[in-house]
């Protein structure tokens, strides 16, 4: 019975994860009309693309390409909405270092807002690694990977084109719902039963996205494996300290300018 509290407050927390929810965190309601509010340096508005493109046109020439990836129903229902307003957004640690820009669509009415991601899309960490990608499109093999491994992906995942680059598209809150881990409220014999539904996710998603006989196979029956992660976790989490000790340092000496969090 507890188990199953523990998940409906988890799902109830994930079925306020919507846009009327970054209606109200992320705007601002000025003349009549909602526009973001600008929270420098996570969100802050800019006239021009980096290549000096006026953000009016970039956004018509995003919007064009990128609805033409999706399916014929989703574009159908993007149709109905209008743009209101755009600004530049800081996004997650993985994503760091790329341009991240947040849309703000309207459909018939005020109550009716939706909010868009938009992502730069590099060239993948193994590229120098593997052969060539199937993809031309950069954000087209971040989305086809993400279709890929992901049983219900964003109806809105889609990819697209502009001069300075590939993206690739989603909303900014699609009810997503997950377990916050703070480490200092966490109850440590929890912690196996964590790990095993992460464990069983990222196994799900390769199986989807791999051949499971033969990724099984290849794992064997022995520990060979659970002792090679086990080490590369340990390893993991040292340079993790090492790098996170080397940033203070150059924080500190004047070497890199960051801004402290309140």
């Amino acid at each position: 019975m507890r188990k199953w509290e523990s998940a409906e407050k988890i799902f109830s927390k994930a079925r306020e994860r919507t846009h009327l929810q970054v209606l109200g965190k992320l705007t601002d309601l000025v003349d009549e009309r909602y526009c973001f509010r600008e929270d420098a340096p996570f969100i802050v508005r800019q006239t021009h693309t980096p290549d000096g493109t006026p953000i009016k046109d970039a956004l018509a020439e995003a919007m064009s390409s990128y609805i033409s990836s999706l399916a014929d129903d989703k574009a159908a229902i993007l149709k109905r909405y209008r743009i209101t307003d755009v600004a530049r957004k800081v996004v997650g640690v993985g994503s760091v270092g790329t341009r991240c820009w947040v849309i703000f669509l309207v459909g018939n009415h005020e109550d009716d807002p939706l909010f868009l991601q938009f992502k730069e899309a590099q060239p993948s960490v193994l590229a120098p690694y593997v052969a060539r990608s199937a993809y031309g499109n950069d954000g087209q093999r971040v989305v086809a990977g993400q279709r890929l491994i992901q049983g219900a992906p964003d109806i809105f995942l889609g990819w697209g084109k502009l001069s300075y680059g590939n993206f690739y598209m989603r909303q900014l809150r699609d009810m997503k719902g997950g377990i916050e881990f703070d480490p200092t409220k966490v109850k440590v014999e929890n912690m196996p039963q964590y790990t095993a539904l992460c464990g069983w996710a990222l196994a799900l998603a390769h199986a989807r996205s791999g051949d499971s006989a033969l990724l099984a196979g290849y794992l064997g029956n022995s520990e060979a494996l659970d002792d090679a992660m086990v080490k590369f976790a340990f390893s993991y989490a040292a340079q993790n300290e090492r790098d996170y000790d080397a940033l203070g340092k150059a924080a500190k000496s004047g070497k890199i300018k960051v801004a402290m969090a309140e």
